[in-house]
This record gives C-alpha cells, structure tokens and sequence, in this order.
C-alpha cells in the first residue's frame, strides 16, 4: 500500500491536543517536531549522551508540526477532507492563536492544490441495496436499477467512500421510511439527508459547524433536484447554541450523526429532543477504540442499542428510544 505523507504546522502547547483530535479522525501515530522539546532534552544534564550529530542539532531551529500518514487511497483522501474541516474549524475558533498557523501539506503538495487533486479518488460505486453515488464529471453506470446519487463534496467531508459514511447509509436502509423527516447532524457534503431524500423521505434539515460544508450540502441537494422548501440547513453549534436548537424543531423520524467520538457524547442529551419517540438513531465516524465510550453515554441518556456495525477500525451504530 502507498501511503501520504501529511506535515500540520502547529505551536509546541497545542501539539498534544492535536494530536488527540487526530485521532479521532483515524489517525494512529505521529511524529513530533518542536524546538522547545528538543531544548528541554539539550539543557538535561542527567541526559547520558556526549555528542549530537549536526542533522540532529538542526531540530533546534526547527517549526513545530506534527507529521502522519494515511493510506494513499479514497478511505485516506475521506480522512483527509474530514480533517482539513477540523483544521478549518479550529481556525475559526476562539483559540485559533492558540494552535497557530495549522498550514499543511500533503506530500509536498501545497493546501490550495490538494482541493482538486483529491478527484482522483472519487468514482462511482454503490452503496448498500439501493443507492449509487456518483461525481458530476462521472457518468452514470449503465443498465443500473439504484438510486443515482450525485455528490460534489468540495472541501466538505462526505463522498460516501469513506466507512463511517457507508456504515450510515447502510444502517438507514431498515429503518427508513417514505414521507420520514430527516435530520443530518455534521452534515458535511450532505449526502446522508440527501440519500434519504432520494429514497423518499418527505424533508430533511442539515446542520454543520462550517459554513462551507452548509454550503456544499444545499448545491448537492439542488443537483439532485430536490426543492429548497423541504431541504434546509443551518450552520451552528447545537450543543451551545439555543436558538438553533428552536429552529431544527423535533419531530424527527430519523438522526443522522456522522462526527467524531467527543461530539457525540456531548449531543447525547439532545439527540431525544428531535426526536419522535418512535424515531431513529443513527451515530457513526468513531474509531473502535472509543466506542463502548461513545454508547455507553447513549444508553445513559435514554437510547437503547438496536444494531452495532464495524468496519476497518470504525464503529456505527443504529439506536432507538427506550420504550
């Protein structure tokens, strides 16, 4: 397998938090650099050493950044748009200082040019028993009898290639129903609330953190001709902000969380207000190490486990109210 190369600039406090949101993006190691580690270890006298090869002394003028891979395939590009998001939204945030420029390149290949190289990833294929996603510079497949999907994903997580994407869509397909009200929470490029639209589903509200990714997911509907009287999307924070709460409303016969592991157990006391007590659950992008955490926290709030699925490191899961 061939593998990325992905280097993030970063500042020495912030490296050890982001590190441990990488992984809950998929990503397993890491390597370190910081001038002000390598400092600390030069000015240790008890150190056990008495000459440093000049390559070596070099980390002292060093940028901090943290450097991983991933497989150089459509489940490593998935991983990828789901963290360049990550990045984006740090950015914005209120602690942007805090983790510095968050530049990154990915095998030597700059931030700005990597939004059109990933395409190469993206190919038709289905999806479970009835969808079939495509690209818009793809053509359809012939003699199909699946639902066509069409998806441009832009910068936003959600081609469908990526596991956890896959496990929802799967998932949903027991559960869903003609004439459902949809709620696509971490919508990213929209292709869940989408795909549920497609296969009948009455209407569908979208929410993501960043505006790019509502964005995306409001022209992905409107490529797959579905009005904009019954596809709508916010972007904000549920878990702080009221007001949105208010306007996403209940009554939802099926949730679709897609995120990553700490947001889903911070939206666990809420995903039962948007819900109909015979709604649907769907919770999906977290790595098998955290998810006994993730249910665990679901079931406290009210949720019983229907089915549990794994693929390839990652968990997603189908849940319903307690009755």
């Amino acid at each position: 397998m061939n593998w990325m190369e992905i280097k993030i600039m970063t500042e020495t406090p912030a490296l050890e938090v982001l590190c441990a949101l990488l992984t809950d993006y998929g990503v397993k190691g890491f390597v370190t650099q910081d001038k002000e580690s390598f400092q600390e270890f030069l000015d240790d006298k008890t150190g056990k050493w008495d000459y440093i090869d000049e390559d070596v002394m070099q980390l002292t003028e060093c940028d901090t950044s943290v450097t991983f891979y991933l497989p150089d395939d459509a489940q490593g590009a998935e991983q990828l748009s789901g963290i360049r998001n990550l990045l984006s939204n740090l950015k914005a945030g209120e602690n942007a200082e805090f983790f510095g420029s968050l530049a990154f390149s990915v095998n030597n290949v700059r931030e700005d040019d990597w939004a059109n190289n990933w395409k190469q990833y993206f190919k038709p294929f289905p999806v479970g028993e009835k969808l079939y996603i495509k690209p818009s510079w793809e053509k359809i497949p012939e003699n199909t009898d699946r639902t066509i999907l069409e998806i441009d994903p832009a910068s936003s997580f959600g081609t469908g290639q990526h596991h956890t994407t896959r496990l929802c869509l799967e998932l949903s397909e027991s559960v869903l129903h003609e004439h459902d009200k949809i709620l696509d929470l971490g919508c990213g490029s929209g292709i869940l609330s989408i795909g549920a639209m497609l296969l009948g589903a009455d209407s569908a509200t979208a929410v993501d953190i960043i505006d790019n990714a509502v964005r995306t997911a409001v022209e992905n509907a409107e490529k797959n001709h579905i009005r904009p009287d019954v596809y709508h999307a916010y972007c904000g924070d549920i878990c702080s902000d009221a007001e949105l709460r208010e306007k996403i409303g209940s009554g939802y016969d099926l949730i679709y969380a897609n995120i990553v592991a700490d947001i889903l157990i911070a939206m666990s006391k809420l995903f039962g207000t948007f819900m109909k007590p015979s709604g649907h659950l769907i919770v999906s992008g977290i790595i098998i190490e955290r998810a006994d955490e993730v249910l665990n926290e679901l079931t406290a709030n009210g949720f019983e486990i229907l089915t549990v699925k794994e693929k390839e490191g990652w968990a997603a899961a189908l849940l319903k109210i307690k009755s």
